[in-house]
């Protein structure tokens, strides 16, 4: 029996995902080995993923996939994990969740750009989002200003990893880092954690 794809999958568990307050941002199926499967489930939030909700949430997307039986007798193992740092921002809510951090930014072709030097590829700080602009720290620690770029400019933008905190005055321009997230250079736990269960359906042929 193939296996589902990983639309229908993204059906399966949208709502599951929504009911235990989540985002879902993608699911990704790989052959794991000739007899097993991994299902890779990501989801985030707007503060620090609970991880009693994510194994609440890997029991409910197990049942679930359980009862549909998309998988047969395919064994897989599933894996609840949040974004890590390098996630595109591709969404305001993306730009929402990294308000005060770093990102490095590549406008599209054409695009005015608002780096005084008028390069297309610049790092700034993130700052409040609406639905069609981002507000952008440039000048670092020393002249910190800000500016704002629509959303339909940006051709691709990833936070980046700081080893230092930023100036105050810096991020106090982009509002501040978001609630729940952690501080930009501070001793950060990993964004990345991940609840895992090995999910197998019955009558599974050796």
């Amino acid at each position: 029996m193939p296996m589902p794809t990983e639309e229908r999958v993204s059906q399966l568990v949208a709502e599951l995902v929504e009911r235990r307050g989540f985002d879902l941002e993608g699911v990704a199926i790989s052959a794991a080995g000739t007899a097993q499967a991994k299902l890779k489930v990501t989801v985030d939030s707007d503060g620090s993923p609970d991880l009693d909700a994510v194994a609440e949430l890997s029991s409910d997307i197990s049942q679930a996939l359980d009862d549909a039986d998309d998988f047969g007798e395919t064994a897989y193992l599933l894996e609840i994990t949040t974004p890590g740092i390098d996630r595109p921002l591709t969404s305001p809510r993306h730009w929402q969740r990294a308000r005060g951090r770093k990102v490095k930014i590549v406008l599209r072709p054409g695009a005015e750009s608002p780096e005084e030097k008028g390069k297309t590829t610049f790092e700034a700080r993130a700052g409040v989002v609406t639905d069609t602009d981002v507000a952008l720290v440039l000048g670092g620690k020393r002249k910190p200003h800000r500016v704002t770029v629509p959303l339909a400019d940006i051709q691709s933008a990833v936070v980046q990893v700081e080893f230092s905190p930023p100036g105050a005055a810096e991020l106090e321009l982009a509002g501040g880092v978001a609630p729940g997230r952690p501080q930009p250079g501070a001793q950060e736990g990993s964004e990345n954690e991940a609840a895992e269960s090995d999910s197998q359906t019955e009558g599974i042929v050796e």
